[in-house]
Formats: C-alpha cells, structure tokens, sequence
C-alpha cells in the first residue's frame, strides 16, 4: 500500500473502496482508490454540482467591537495614503523599484516589483498596528507574518497591482483586512487616486465612500463581462483550461484590474465576475466582506470559503460573482471536466494516448484497458509523491 501526500491509498484490487472512471459509457476503464475512513472520492471526473459555501455571510463578533475596529481600519488606509501618494507618477529612479521573485509560482507572479511605496505604506500600517493593537497578529506582503495564530490578524497589502501603479494607472489599490479566528470580517479596498474607498464590515451593508453599494450582475455567463489581471496567472494544464473554458463561457473577457475588478464587481458598476489564480492571502481577504456585504459571492474554485486556514488547499485560486447564479454556474465550469479524464483525484493525466485507448477500446473483456489505467495511475502517483 502507498499513501500519498493528500491522504489517499493506492490499493490494488480494494474492493471495499474501488471507484469506476466511467467516460463515454466504458465501464473496463478503472483504478483503485482506498481513502481514509471509507470516504468516498471527492473530485470525480465529471463534478457538475458543486457547493457554493460562502453565499452566507461568515458570523459576526460583537457588531460594536466591529465598527471600532472598523474605523482602525480606515486610519489604516489613511496613513498608506500619505505614504503612496508622493510616488504617484514619479520616476522609476524615485521609485526605487525592485523585483521580488519568488518560486514556484505563475508566470506573472514569480517576478513582481516592489517599490518604495509599497514598503514605506506597510511600515506605517504595521507600527499603528503595533502601538494600538500589540496583541493582534499581522500578515503582510512585504515584511511577513507576526502572531498569525492570534485571535484579530490584520492581513496587508499596501499596493495591490504595483504593475499599474508604476506605470501610472490608477486600477491599484491598498488592501486592509482583519481577520476573526482565520475570516475576513472587516475589509477596505481604497483607492487613494481617485479617492474611492470601499469598505465591507461583516453583518453590514458593504459601502463605496460611505454610501450602501450592491451588486448587479447579469443572469447567465453567456452575458457576463468578465476580469482577471492577466492570463499569464494561470499555469499551464488545469487552471489554464478552466480559464479558457470560462473565457469561451462569458461574455467579454477583460484584464488589468488587479482589486479594483473586484470593487467593480461589489459597486454593480458593469462587471460580473473575477476568477483569478495564485493569490496570496493579503490579495484577496479585504475582498470577501467588500463582495459579500453588497450582495456578490467570493469562494476559491471548488466553492470553500476562503480563510487563513484554507488557503492552501485553495491555492489562491478565487472566483467572484455578483450573484448565485451566475457563481453556480462558474462553479460548474470550473469543476467540470473540461476533457475525458481530467480531474482524476484533481490531476490531469499527462499521456491524452493513454486514456484514448481507454476510451476507444471495443474489447469489453480485454486485459487491456486495465494494463493502461495502470499506467495512468502512475503518473498520477509520479505526478503527487510519495
């Protein structure tokens, strides 16, 4: 028996927890699959009903205790204001501008800028924090993690979309979020350009300058206009596939946003839906009190909340919509099998020769068709480790 590092075992002829991979009406094509306490396999090839976890809003603290922290929240975006505004537009030598890079990422996220601007913003944000909060733990984008397991953790991210503000586009904004026991319950998205801030407090009607926002999306895909920062954040194999299957789903495709997608999305302003890939933490928690005090729905791809705690199995992967509609139906896109075999304990086989013997194969009977499933399942322990 092998267990694998996502739980599963790899038993040959198990019957008591044996699944059929089942395309085209073939029942001889199969593999073995014991998971632990008799569960039966969450992803199956063809998932066409999946959850939608978060269309409630995640349960409040006390409301008063909120609004106080709430108003923190907005000196927060004050004080990365005074800091940000001064780079507005300058060169790259007053910029200061540097690259991050980082491993095992997208395409577009593994070599990021980073300014003086976005340093000096976090900084300031952090030493309020300190001063004010010492007790509550911080999670930020360019000075790191304290005290993550603490009760209250505000999550930072002081320019979201650096690309655009070094280029001088005002689609960035500064990211505040604090975290209850792991869940976005305050958020500020804050645009300090064109002065918009909006603010999600959970239990609350979410706002845009102080004034009640809700969203107002279109019914179905085929009329939704769609944004996500850049097509260059999905990597190759399953993730591009489900974008492209939702590019051909909707109505337009849009990008360059980075946050400011999503406020347009909670403001009702036009756009319907944001599925983006390979966020960190600090991209998307100031988003999901924003989006779902003004009526949208914020999960990651298979439909789970998202919080500090599931962030990596999330993967950064989030789908955003302004309504249940339209996000049940994104969902069914993004856990469909976009071709026969896909999504086989959630990994792509790499040999598409393979599985087309599988399907092809007319010898009901034959010893075949078992032989190539073998193989198949394989690559999927090659592909996830021991």
């Amino acid at each position: 028996m092998m267990t694998l590092k996502n739980g599963f075992n790899i038993v040959a002829l198990a019957s008591s927890s044996l699944f059929l991979l089942q395309q085209a009406g073939h029942t001889n094509a199969f593999a073995y699959v014991d998971q632990p306490d008799g569960i039966v396999p969450r992803i199956p090839a063809d998932k066409t009903n999946a959850k939608i976890n978060s269309a409630k809003t995640t349960p409040a603290p006390d409301p008063n205790e909120l609004q106080k922290y709430a108003t923190f929240c907005e000196t927060l975006a004050d004080a990365a204001r005074k800091e940000i505004q001064p780079y507005w537009r300058q060169s790259r030598h007053a910029l200061g501008q540097e690259v991050k890079v980082e491993e095992n990422r997208s395409v577009f996220q593994s070599a990021s800028p980073v300014t003086l601007a976005d340093r000096a913003a976090e900084r300031a944000m952090r030493d309020l924090i300190s001063e004010h909060w010492p007790e509550h733990g911080i999670y930020g984008e360019e000075y790191g993690i304290k005290d993550a397991d603490a009760d209250w953790v505000w999550v930072l991210d002081p320019i979201d979309g650096t690309r655009s503000f070094i280029t001088g586009k005002p689609l960035f904004g500064t990211l505040v979020s604090l975290l209850y026991k792991g869940t976005p319950v305050i958020g500020c998205i804050d645009q300090c350009i064109l002065n918009e801030r909006w603010l999600g407090i959970a239990g609350q009607e979410s706002t845009l300058n102080g004034i009640p926002i809700k969203t107002d999306g279109a019914e179905t895909l085929s009329d939704a206009e769609m944004y996500s920062t850049t097509p260059d954040m999905f990597q190759d194999g399953h993730e591009q596939l489900k974008f492209d299957a939702m590019r051909d789903a909707v109505k337009t495709a849009h990008y360059g946003a980075d946050c400011y997608a999503y406020a347009l999305v909670a403001s009702g302003f036009g756009a319907d839906v944001v599925l983006e890939a390979d966020l960190g933490l600090y991209d998307y928690c100031a988003l999901v009190p924003v989006l779902e005090g003004a009526g949208g729905i914020i999960t990651d791809w298979t439909g789970e909340t998202l919080t500090l705690g599931n962030h990596e199995s999330s993967k950064g992967r989030v789908v955003a919509s302004a309504n249940s509609q339209l996000h049940d139906q994104a969902l069914q896109i993004l856990n469909k099998s976009t071709k026969a075999g896909e999504d086989i304990l959630g990994v792509p086989p790499k040999s598409d020769e393979l599985l087309a013997a599988v399907l092809d194969s007319k010898q009901s009977n034959s010893n075949v068709t078992p032989l190539i499933c073998g193989l198949m399942l394989g690559e999927v322990i090659a592909h996830l480790g021991p």
